[in-house]
């Protein structure tokens, strides 16, 4: 799995590239954010586009990222879901968690305006 960032005005888009599996990303994942709250970003958007496959430990990674950047004052909202992402969402209820988006500009735009 690789990760790839890139900043959208005030927004992080954090590209996920690749399988989400215990060992092989989990802790990439981890890292990252951690690195990217650090630098003080608290508004990320997770783009799972590029990722086929999260298995359970990838699933507890998102949820474990997603509550870190909460208790730090931070936002992490999930853009370009696939369809079997979507349904492990859906099947273990945790679509009505995420704030997820199907395009970049609406995820980035969902922040409100930058510096507020």
């Amino acid at each position: 799995m690789q990760i790839h960032q890139r900043q959208v005005g005030d927004v992080m888009i954090i590209d996920v590239v690749g399988k989400m599996t215990l060992g092989e990303g989990d802790e990439l994942l981890r890292d990252k954010v951690n690195s990217l709250i650090q630098q003080g970003h608290r508004k990320l958007v997770l783009n799972l586009a590029e990722v086929p496959y999260i298995d359970s430990a990838g699933l507890g990674e998102i949820v474990r990222t997603y509550t870190t950047v909460s208790r730090q004052g931070g936002a992490l909202k999930l853009l370009s879901l696939t369809k079997r992402i979507q349904d492990l969402l859906s099947i273990t209820k945790l679509l009505t968690v995420f704030e997820t988006y199907e395009s970049e500009a609406e995820a980035v735009k969902s922040f409100g305006p930058a510096g507020v």
